[in-house]
């Protein structure tokens, strides 16, 4: 898209990541939310969505320029509920001005005038601020000094198109919270940048590449059709699980066009998605015997295996034919139980546990690592596409959950590490916020990083990745190298503080919570 000049208020078409344009409106944002480093881009929350993101300003067209454009190339229940809900807004805003258009009249005329008389006055004015544009003021730092008509043009971008990157963590002080508008719903959809992906097909075509350990990746191709979306199977899709990742799963299945049913052990967690389109599941047997491919995401391996062999579970709803797919983070016996038992009914089966946050979940950012029957992996292209940014295919059964618990093991142990620095830092006398600059600027700079480090600063420990949950894939990678004697003692070490963080009730709040245990 190409660049535009728009300011807050406008109401516009914006393209975030992989999805087609979508009608939103210019607001300001949250105070708290800080503004992408470098990009010229304006905060948009998007019409019939829990949506709103910073979106980079060559993404945005004007809404009223390109409507007729946009509603003949995108499509869908969803997409027409949001067109219909900016025209429900421009129809009230509409009654509104008609109202007020009577009374301001008057005052425009008398405005009017007194601005012609003012015209030389301003003039000379303008010329005396310009002379002024360039000085040296209190503490030496070089600041512009804008003129009144240059003032006016400018005010509305202030803080988006003329921000300058200041320290990370500090909102500018003129930010201001964005106001509660009736058409809108407030959802957090992304605080940082995300990787720029372009998609501009209705059918997302695969590159599928072979290393020579065997691993497949499976990632999105750029093309050439019209509407930015992809192209959803046209089998029916079951989801088991609607937690942290789960949720954020099915909506982006949901986005993308995939007919999808759930289930989930608290039931209220179903209504959102069944109001976005999804169908009701009453129990794991029901949405497996109706469903073609059915996926789950729940906590730990207790939980999985009770979702397949438990009352009315997962096991008794497979018949010959049938895909699973595990996407739980579990130990590789676990997997090889279960996939046996899918097997021995006749049904298909495949683990894919999932590298990423809920941030990432809700962003269709994950990067899923597969294995088990590789033609499931290869039906499930649609639907990897939707919630992910790539994926693996890794071979057998229980490969899958040997890599996410490798990765988790390193995860969890850099992010205990990175607590027992700032603590060490503090207790030196040393800046924890200065101790965070300068990873930043080092190798180790990275997302992950700043976001668990500023958790840790602002005391904001609100779970993106729950601290439980980390310490018990460290359990569990601790056990796989047991399995093959081999030393983890880095995890084990790591695992402790963990567990002394459980005892200090932190299991519920974010793994950056692990912090807690180095300073009680």
């Amino acid at each position: 898209m190409a660049a535009v000049s728009l300011r807050q208020g406008d109401l516009v078409w914006g393209k975030l990541g992989r999805y087609p344009p979508w009608p939103g409106k210019i607001v300001n944002p949250p105070k708290d939310l800080k503004k992408p480093r470098g990009k010229k881009c304006f905060f948009v929350k998007f019409f019939g969505t829990e949506d709103h993101a910073w979106i980079k300003v060559e993404q945005l067209k004007p809404y009223h320029a390109h409507k007729e454009e946009m509603i003949k190339i995108n499509k869908g229940k969803r997409f027409q509920q949001a067109v219909d809900a900016v025209e429900e807004f421009l129809k009230k805003s509409k009654g509104k001005d008609q109202g007020s258009s009577h009374n301001s009249t008057e005052e425009k005329n008398r405005r009017n005038s007194s601005e012609e008389r003012g015209k030389q006055g301003s003039a000379a004015e303008k010329r005396k601020s310009e002379g002024k544009a360039k000085k040296y003021i209190g503490d030496g730092k070089k600041r512009t000094i804008s003129t009144k008509a240059d003032r006016g043009s400018k005010s509305l971008l202030k803080g988006v198109n003329n921000q300058s990157p200041r320290k990370r963590g500090r909102p500018p002080k003129d930010d201001k919270p964005v106001k509660d508008d009736p058409h809108f719903h407030h959802f957090l959809l992304n605080q940082t940048e995300k990787p720029l992906v372009t998609y501009q097909a209705i059918s997302k075509r695969l590159k599928i590449s072979e290393e020579e350990n065997r691993s497949t990746s499976i990632q999105a191709a750029d093309s050439t059709a019209a509407n930015g979306s992809i192209t959803p199977t046209d089998k029916k899709i079951g989801f088991l699980g609607l937690g942290l990742m789960g949720s954020g799963i099915v909506s982006n299945l949901l986005k993308m066009g995939h007919t999808v049913t759930v289930w989930n052990r608290t039931a209220e967690k179903c209504d959102l998605f069944i109001q976005e389109g999804a169908r009701l599941g009453r129990t794991p047997a029901e949405v497996v015997s109706t469903c073609d491919i059915t996926f789950a995401c729940v906590s730990d391996p207790k939980a999985s295996k009770d979702l397949v062999l438990g009352p009315s579970g997962v096991l008794q709803g497979i018949r010959p034919g049938k895909c699973y797919v595990d996407m739980s983070t579990v130990d590789p016996d676990t997997v090889a139980e279960i996939a046996q038992v899918i097997v021995s009914r006749g049904g298909r089966f495949l683990e894919a546990p999932v590298s990423g946050n809920q941030q990432l979940s809700n962003e269709g950012m994950l990067v899923i690592l597969a294995a088990g029957d590789r033609g499931v992996y290869e039906d499930c292209s649609s639907c990897f596409q939707a919630m992910g940014k790539a994926s693996f295919f890794l071979g057998d059964v229980g490969n899958a959950a040997k890599m996410m618990l490798i990765l988790n093991m390193v995860q969890g142990s850099f992010m205990a590490t990175i607590a027992e620095g700032l603590t060490l830092a503090q207790v030196t006398g040393q800046s924890q916020q200065s101790f965070l600059d300068i990873l930043n600027q080092g190798q180790l700079a990275s997302i992950f990083l700043d976001q668990k480090c500023q958790n840790i600063l602002q005391g904001n420990f609100k779970p993106d990745f729950y601290l439980k949950y980390i310490q018990k894939d460290l359990r569990l990678a601790i056990a796989l190298g047991d399995s093959v004697n081999h030393p983890t003692p880095m995890a084990a070490a790591a695992n402790e503080v963990y567990k002394r963080a459980k005892a200090l009730d932190q299991s519920d709040n974010d793994m950056s919570a692990v912090y807690r245990a180095y300073i009680h």
